[in-house]
């Protein structure tokens, strides 16, 4: 029961404020990824996976770390996007490492173009008192990426071990 809650209450409420807070201020604080690594020890030990299992979880985190941190060095993202990135993998493992990685950036891509477009348009004055908004609307402004990170994952959960793992506990 707690793997469950886990897995479907927990894991998407924290990427929704991962995603959220990007969008509002362009920027992933440590707290929600140090809390999706603590629901992820919590849901290790509620759906009873072994040393050898976690660890793999584990690798694949410091994985998505590696990636995450060479892409942040390259400017490519920020770095509150490349925990979250190494978060999220320390749920999903090394089986479904590449399948993320494919679909976050799709959504990434999506993301990048829908803004590119949005902000071609002039925003209406009734947007313009909401400074996350202007941001948000601004060129010169980048890309909120934990909002793909997290549509990637919520994409990808349900095919995914820990799901099964969840529904099965």
């Amino acid at each position: 029961m707690l793997a469950e809650i886990l897995v479907l209450g927990a894991l998407p409420l924290l990427l929704v404020a991962a995603a959220g807070w990007d969008v509002a201020s362009f920027t992933i604080p440590n707290f929600l990824t140090l809390a999706l690594m603590a629901a992820f020890g919590a849901f290790a030990v509620a759906a009873g996976l072994s040393a050898a299992d976690i660890g793999w979880h584990v690798l694949a985190g410091f994985v998505g770390l590696f990636v995450g941190f060479t892409l942040f060095a390259l400017g490519l993202i920020g770095g509150g996007d490349a925990k979250l990135f190494a978060a999220v993998l320390l749920w999903l493992g090394l089986q479904d490492l590449l399948p993320y990685a494919l679909l976050a950036s799709v959504f990434g891509g999506l993301l990048t173009i829908g803004l590119m477009m949005l902000r071609r348009c002039p925003l209406p004055a009734l947007f313009s008192r909401q400074a996350w908004i202007v941001k948000l609307h601004d060129a010169r402004s980048g890309v909120p990426y934990g909002v793909a990170l997290a549509a990637g994952a919520f994409f990808l959960l349900p095919s995914t071990e820990i799901f099964r793992l969840a529904a099965g506990a």
